[in-house]
């Protein structure tokens, strides 16, 4: 007996599923199944009693702060499941009506026509290792906030530092000298200095646990070829390849360059071409680290000390991409500095442009598939 497809579309929150059903064919019913509970016995609950009316299921979510343990719930028991990205789902421009219900249908109804997009579920151990990336630039972030709180603190006292440059060593013995006039504000410097050395001393442990967790990831031949690069030190080809998964799933480097969101937006009609700033789409995280390594191309091209350790043991194909990405970018960037342009502007062509290196380095280092 031939099995009767079904399209099941989950509407995902912390505390509830709402669970709607499109039958197959384009005039197929679509109908709300009901509301559960968001946990996985439950929802081995519903999918039982389908499977059990000889349903083949495809189950859909939309990405979210739930994460990915529901698909891999249902993979591991079979079942086909896709999580696909809320800013690329199709809306009516008119359509001003939105609940749970309505999330629902119109995921499993879209699903059954193909028009959703998917994302990438990284492995569990790759997710691990983004986690411990991501964690550590949220303490960045506190530890520059500390440091602005500390400005502002000395600001509305009329204090500022006599020398050049601040957070080094000769500006962290001057607040460690300075004498307020009133003891509850010494104690408020003291607090604000203990909170900065604590962020900075959990920044330095976290990135020794990101070290040692590189040695027995499998991205590990992908992270050390890509420091081949110029302004890609270990802790920036982490961000890049856990931001990023296994980058063999992108087919050309123009798809690396859109999903990084490095591309320009455009709005053509006609005879009329207007281009404007990049799309800003896809990873965030990835997107900074790759302008920020985008700088180091400023200066001629040129092998450091650094650069050389880093390359000791890499195929000499990696090699000869790194330098040839060394001889492009920085000349690109002297010529588009001569023609005029913008700063920002060049350095986020480099950007682009270092992605698409990144992609072929990439491609040149197997990895082990992941374990799903």
């Amino acid at each position: 007996m031939n099995k009767i497809v079904k399209y099941v579309g989950l509407d995902v929150h912390k505390d509830s599923i709402t669970i709607a059903i499109a039958d197959e064919g384009r005039d197929g019913n679509v109908r709300l199944y009901g509301k559960i509970s968001n946990d996985l016995g439950q929802i081995d609950n519903v999918m039982r009693k389908l499977i059990s009316q000889n349903a083949e299921l495809h189950c859909v979510y939309e990405a979210g702060p739930c994460g990915y343990p529901i698909y891999r719930h249902l993979t591991s028991k079979g079942i086909d499941c896709v999580v696909v990205a809320p800013a690329l789902i199709p809306k009516k421009t008119g359509d001003r009506v939105k609940n749970d219900r309505r999330d629902a249908t119109h995921l499993a109804t879209l699903h059954r026509s193909g028009e959703l997009t998917p994302v990438y579920v990284p492995d569990q151990a790759d997710e691990a290792l983004r986690d411990l990336v991501r964690a550590r630039k949220d303490i960045q972030i506190s530890l520059r906030k500390v440091k602005q709180q500390i400005n502002a603190f000395l600001l509305r006292q009329g204090i500022s530092y006599p020398g050049k440059s601040k957070w080094g060593k000769a500006h962290l013995n001057w607040l460690a000298e300075l004498k307020m006039q009133h003891p509850a504000q010494h104690i408020a410097l003291t607090e604000y200095l203990d909170a900065m050395e604590d962020h900075e001393a959990r920044v330095k442990r976290i990135e020794k646990a990101i070290e040692q967790c590189c040695q027995t990831s499998r991205l590990l031949p992908v992270i050390e070829a890509l420091q081949a690069l110029r302004g890609i030190s270990l802790l920036s080809a982490v961000t890049v390849v856990a931001e990023l998964g296994d980058l063999s799933r992108f087919d050309t480097p123009a798809q690396l360059m859109a999903y990084l969101g490095l591309i320009p937006s455009e709005h053509s009609s006609g005879g009329t071409i207007k281009k404007g700033p990049i799309t800003k789409t896809g990873n965030t995280h990835a997107r900074r680290t790759l302008i920020e390594s985008a700088q180091a191309y400023r200066m001629p091209a040129r092998k450091s000390k650094a650069i050389r350790k880093r390359q000791e043991g890499l195929p000499d194909d990696v090699l000869d991409i790194a330098w040839n990405a060394q001889l492009r970018l920085c000349h690109r960037y002297r010529r588009l500095i001569a023609k005029g342009k913008n700063h920002n502007v060049v350095i986020t062509a480099i950007a682009r442009e270092l992605a698409g290196f990144i992609w072929a380095i990439a491609r040149a280092v197997p990895i082990v598939a992941a374990e799903r």
